[in-house]
């Protein structure tokens, strides 16, 4: 709902710039005359394409020789609670079905960028070995620069956020950056990204919101809460995994994700519109 309780702040304010264009549509329809959408952006040399030889030699070295013809999917977020990683953990377990009972085989890895000891959320090692899964699961712990992370993207056919809300989602955009298709939940700012809002058309794969739960704190007294359901991320999942075994399907789904990235959310389209 219209988060009538942040009104002072608006009514106090000059201009409202905002980086999701969910926020925007909201804000704009109480102060049409001084709110904007300006998207969030990245430089273009921070994520950005490598070369196939390139990728496939990384992937090796960082997953290992049995895993070269493995479908990657990436998750980056911080272990807790607002980033079901159960929640992803559970839905690629269900994949991992899927592509066992109609393939034969389960040549999948998921890596997880992040730490899964966080206080903030479960034991993402449990979680694993509970769901069987701890083979196929690729723990990424160390803090990486840029050119180490937009390997990983690189290394991806996905990147994968099914937050239950998200401001905008940053990692989605830098995978986005590199080329790297998204499945991700059409909440907050990750709408604007999955969805083409030229056409309606997918990045990659956008999932429906099947639950929604008004939640709230003293602070915040109200807002919505997000829910996917596991079984249409994994779905999704496998969806993508059969588009990606035809290479000009492939390549042609690159193409459109790094076209749309670069030109909806472009560093100086962003610097221009401020």
């Amino acid at each position: 709902p219209f988060p009538e309780f942040n009104r002072f702040y608006y009514d106090a304010t000059d201009q409202i710039n905002c980086h999701s264009h969910m926020t925007y549509t909201m804000i704009k329809e109480k102060y049409p005359n001084k709110t904007n959408f300006i998207p969030h952006a990245l430089p273009d040399n921070l994520f950005h394409p490598i070369s196939a030889e390139e990728s496939k030699i990384h992937k090796v070295n960082l997953l290992g020789e049995d895993r070269k013809d493995d479908f990657v999917g990436i998750w980056v977020n911080r272990n807790a609670k607002r980033k079901r990683p159960n929640d992803v953990l559970l839905s690629f377990s269900k994949f991992l079905k899927l592509l066992d009972k109609r393939e034969g085989h389960k040549k999948a890895t998921l890596i997880m960028h992040t730490e899964p000891t966080d206080q903030e959320g479960p034991n993402l090692f449990a979680t694993a070995e509970m769901l069987g899964i701890q083979d196929n699961v690729f723990f990424s712990r160390d803090r990486l620069d840029f050119e180490k992370m937009n390997v990983l993207y690189n290394i991806s056919d996905y990147c994968l956020n099914i937050s239950f809300a998200e401001g905008f989602g940053l990692t989605t955009l830098e995978a986005m950056m590199t080329g790297t298709p998204i499945i991700a939940a059409k909440t907050g700012g990750l709408t604007r990204q999955v969805v083409d809002h030229r056409n309606n058309t997918e990045n990659g794969i956008a999932l429906d919101i099947k639950t929604k739960s008004l939640v709230g704190s003293q602070s915040v007294p109200y807002i919505y809460e997000d829910y996917v359901d596991d079984y249409d991320v994994a779905k999704g999942m496998f969806k993508l995994f059969k588009h990606n075994k035809s290479e000009k399907k492939k390549l042609a789904l690159k193409n459109k994700v790094l076209n749309y990235a670069r030109r909806e959310f472009s560093y100086e389209k962003t610097v221009n519109l401020w």
